[in-house]
C-alpha cells in the first residue's frame, strides 16, 4: 500500500546517508523502522490501555500471594 510522510530535513538527510552507504534503499529503511517500532508502539499503548482500566477498577487485578496460592506454589 503506497504511503506518504513528511520527514524533517535532517531525519531524511540521515536517512539517505544510511541508504548511500549501505546500498539499500530508502524504503527497505523505512519498512524496518515501522515494522518494529509498530510492535513497541502497540506494546505500549495497549499496556496504557490496561493500566488506565487497572486505576479505574475496571481491570482484575491479582497479587503475588494470591497466584502462589492459586498455583500451589507455597506448598
Amino acid at each position: 500500500m503506497p504511503t506518504s510522510i513528511r520527514l524533517a530535513p535532517e531525519i531524511e538527510q540521515r536517512l539517505d546517508f544510511l541508504a548511500a552507504n549501505t546500498g539499500r534503499t530508502k524504503a527497505y529503511y523505512l519498512r524496518e523502522i515501522i515494522e518494529r517500532g509498530l510492535d513497541e508502539m502497540e506494546d505500549y499503548y495497549l499496556a496504557a490501555e490496561v493500566l488506565e482500566r487497572v486505576r479505574k477498577g475496571q481491570e482484575q487485578v491479582h497479587s503475588s500471594a494470591d497466584v502462589r496460592k492459586d498455583l500451589g506454589l507455597d506448598d
